[in-house]
């Protein structure tokens, strides 16, 4: 830790929800200022974690009463067993029988931590996408609390904190002040994380979204969203390295994704390389990434579009490294990164890298609300963790949730995937809408049918000939085109409907 890092814990605060005998023997503690957590477990002696040390109160067991007590001192467990303590960023975990009775706890002590941002704070106010990899306990989600403070307070952004277990602003409704001014939005578990974070620049319009743990295809397509609207995202995710990233199939996008793209004859003896080679599909999702190594030691690559390029093409890169000296000062150095990335041209499926694309973009689906409730709308996606968007545009939405006398009247667009129609405007009817969205949204035609894409593709590529698919509806036609597109070929669409289809046209 450097000399200008400051460490706050709200050590009293801790201590009120503790029994008398554990709250007396932690107060003589010599070392309770550096107390983690405290273990409790019905029938074993209590022990207590500190930095250096582990130590226990004595020989007698954890008794119910002291779960007991403990327990109605803080808020109800959310669904992943957490509970907090308002305005504080202490944190209890429930271990449960088989009956749900809590029979364990893990008590642990939260800091806020001042002063971590230094090492990277121009990067930060830099006003690009950032994106901060990490092994766990690292100081990742430390970094992004300080990023929320500095933006809101000293740079008077609107900030908004998608917290989904509450480790940056601490548990309670009332955030705690280690994010400034920031603005905290709660997820009610962890698979909502991406609505939320739709919803969140939907609805309050910031400038900054703070996301922690972006971990799943429809978290990182809900953060392409992001970035696409203008507004300057800044998240960690899972891995410890950008090579580790791009290796990751499901987060890969989130550097731009990974293609495989067969060259014809010529190009491929012209490059040196073999037919099947890795490029990036689309721009890269966040434009700079940190990979932190430790709390003050880090290495930024500062163009993930060039970087990815170079990797993938076997070029060399570097990153600038970054790390306090002796006397408290900030040293940077480009130092050359060893190849280390597992993707390799030979070991991919082009078709099931195609499809693993197009099946992420369509994960987060676009919903047209017609003649009904966007609130019901809304609350019957959460509550049932769709990762869906609502959408006022006819032409961007993938499904329609409309009033019958509304569908009747013609004003549900006609190239979108499926309409669901409600006999009135009621959060059951939305409800049972909903459930049937959700079976909807991932159809075995809509497989098929990108297959069928992706294996015409190969035989045009291979043939040089022209390829007509089979009739399928507006919506799938257009993945089928984006597919297509995205392997450098060309398609247009031929026949009227129902007969309506795509062509997939040769070089």
């Amino acid at each position: 830790m450097t000399p200008n890092e400051t460490v706050q814990a709200d050590i009293d605060r801790f201590l009120e929800v503790l029994p008398d005998r554990i709250r007396h023997w932690l107060q003589s503690h010599e070392h309770l200022s550096d107390l983690k957590e405290v273990i409790i477990d019905l029938g074993r002696p209590i022990g207590a974690r500190f930095i250096q040390m582990h130590d226990q109160i004595d020989s007698s067991p954890a008794l119910r009463a002291d779960i007991d007590f403990v327990t109605s001192r803080i808020a109800e467990f959310d669904r992943d067993n957490r509970s907090g303590i308002e305005e504080t960023l202490h944190r209890i975990s429930a271990i449960r029988n088989r009956h749900g009775n809590v029979i364990g706890l893990t008590c642990r002590v939260g800091r806020a931590v001042y002063g971590t941002l230094e090492i990277v704070r121009d990067v930060i106010e830099s006003g690009f996408n950032i994106l901060m990899l990490g092994p766990p306990g690292v100081g990742k989600t430390t970094k992004l609390r300080e990023v929320a403070r500095v933006l809101a307070d000293e740079f008077d952004k609107r900030v908004v904190v998608v917290d989904t277990s509450n480790e940056i602003g601490g548990g309670g409704d009332v955030p705690h002040p280690a994010i400034g001014h920031a603005r905290r939005m709660q997820v009610p578990g962890d698979r909502a994380q991406s609505q939320v974070m739709i919803e969140a620049v939907e609805n309050h319009m910031p400038e900054v979204v703070v996301v922690d743990e972006i971990g799943t295809e429809a978290e990182a397509a809900a953060a392409r969203t992001i970035a696409e609207r203008g507004v300057q995202l800044i998240a960690t995710a899972h891995g410890n390295n950008l090579e580790n990233l791009m290796a990751n199939p499901t987060l890969s996008d989130l550097v731009g994704g990974i293609q495989a793209v067969v060259l014809s004859d010529e190009e491929a003896k012209r490059r040196g390389t073999q037919k099947t080679v890795l490029e990036r599909q689309a721009p890269p999702t966040f434009d700079i990434i940190v990979e932190i190594h430790g709390i003050n030691h880090l290495a930024i690559h500062h163009d993930v579009a060039e970087t990815v390029d170079s990797i993938l093409q076997g070029r060399p890169i570097t990153a600038e490294v970054r790390e306090f000296d002796d006397g408290g000062e900030i040293v940077a150095v480009e130092t050359p990164v060893p190849p280390a990335v597992t993707v390799r041209p030979e070991a991919a499926d082009p078709l099931e890298a195609e499809l693993r694309h197009t099946e992420s973009r369509t994960r987060v689906i676009r919903v047209l609300p017609v003649g009904i409730s966007r609130e019901h709308l809304e609350r019957a996606l959460r509550e049932q963790r769709i990762p869906a968007t609502i959408t006022q545009e006819p032409d961007e939405a993938d499904f329609a949730i409309a009033l019958e006398r509304a569908a009747e009247l013609g004003r549900v667009p006609e190239d979108i995937m499926a309409t669901i129609t409600v006999r009135s405007n009621t959060y059951p009817q939305i409800e049972e809408a909903v459930e049937a969205l959700a079976a909807e949204r991932s159809t075995p035609r809509e497989e098929f049918a990108l297959r069928e894409a992706a294996d015409a593709v190969e035989k045009v590529l291979a043939e040089n000939v022209p390829v007509e698919l089979l009739p399928q509806n507006a919506y799938v036609r257009r993945l089928q085109r984006e597919l297509i597109g995205r392997r450098n070929l060309t398609s247009k669409t031929v026949g009227e409907e129902p007969r309506r289809r795509v062509r997939v046209l040769p070089l």
